[in-house]
């Protein structure tokens, strides 16, 4: 499908400089774009490429100020990158618009659902479910029985939500995510065994949560482990019971979380980062990859990294004499032998 650059200027409420009537089918990056194509320059390291690319349309910031003549035609908007990804998802969305039942699904009577929605080849909707107009669940997916699944929330194949799951609307869970499946809790007896703790709670994902593929949410002991609004996990992070993640927070992958921490608002953790159970992350705090968290971060807005886990700040200070113990380790001994000769 073809769309003229007036066509995306009014969708991304840009202002087109050059052909309105120009066209695209597809996008490229700037610098491998290629005839009916669109591209977009934020980075200014990309710069030079908008001189030469063949892509017909290239967005733009509001403030590019080209040096020499450029033949695509230019939408110029408030931040070009955002603008992409906002496009990207209407293009994603176009792509997987994809509605009706399969007849090879097994939809339990007593559930319902609305209206356009998509339910793929084996997929398992159990008893008194609850899915809203618009949802997709991809093949091979397993919706436990009571689940209630927003407006316009996607189940990509093979995710697996167990019962009592309550997720919002314009979620998306990629391929191979569990929700639900219990905590890890177990109490010692006195021989050494362990006696498996019930899980009798649930879990609950606000609107617009992005769950990645192989993400695993566990459900809680008691009442609900919550992820709530706009937060966004990357593939393979394991979230246990009873946590809960605040507005807006962005998760790397591999990064685990313990049993009842609780993480604020707007947070950002990197690649592998691990939190113990029991603890408090204030809202805007950002934590390097691979950093390990043993104790409450309760300063807002902080930057943390190492393990255990201090702020930046002082981790680059004590990376400083990291990269000088050798030097330091050989005056000590020069001054050892030093005292031991005066002694003598």
């Amino acid at each position: 499908m073809k769309f003229t650059a007036q066509q995306i200027a009014l969708l991304l409420q840009g202002t087109v400089e050059g052909n309105p009537e120009a066209f695209v089918s597809g996008v490229a990056k700037i610098e491998e774009g290629k005839p009916e194509s669109l591209s977009f320059l934020a980075n200014p390291k990309y710069t030079s490429f908008i001189y030469t690319t063949q892509s017909a349309i290239v967005i733009v910031n509001e403030d590019f100020i080209p040096e020499k003549e450029i033949s695509a035609t230019l939408i110029r908007v408030k931040d070009a990158y955002s603008a992409f990804a906002k496009l990207l998802e209407y293009y994603n969305k176009f792509k997987a618009d994809k509605k009706g039942i399969s007849s090879l699904a097994f939809i339990t009577s007593n559930a319902k659902y609305g209206q356009d929605v998509y339910i793929g080849e084996f997929v398992f909707v159990g008893d008194n479910v609850r899915l809203g107009d618009g949802v997709k669940i991809y093949p091979q997916a397993y919706i436990g029985d009571d689940t209630v699944i927003g407006d316009g929330t996607i189940v990509y194949p093979g995710a697996k939500i167990y019962a009592g799951t309550v997720i919002g609307k314009e979620c998306t869970i990629h391929a191979g995510a569990v929700v639900g499946s219990d905590g890890f809790g177990f109490a010692p007896q006195a021989d050494n065994q362990y006696q498996k703790v019930p899980q009798t709670g649930k879990v609950i994902l606000e609107d617009f949560v992005d769950i990645g593929a192989n993400t695993t949410i566990d459900r809680a002991t008691l009442g609900s482990t919550i992820i709530r609004k706009g937060v966004k996990l990357d593939n393979l992070i394991q979230i246990a019971h009873n946590v809960e993640i605040g507005e807006n927070t962005v998760i790397a992958a591999q990064t685990g979380i313990s049993g009842s921490t609780k993480v604020g608002r707007d947070c950002m953790f990197g690649g592998q980062v691990g939190l113990a159970g029991h603890l408090s992350i204030a809202d805007g705090v950002k934590i390097a990859a691979q950093s390990g968290v043993g104790s409450s971060l309760r300063v807002k807005d902080q930057v943390y990294m190492g393990s255990p886990v201090m702020p930046l700040s002082e981790y680059k200070r004590m990376l400083v004499y990291m990269k000088r113990l050798e030097q330091i380790a050989n005056k000590v001994k020069e001054l050892e032998a030093r005292i031991e000769g005066t002694s003598k």
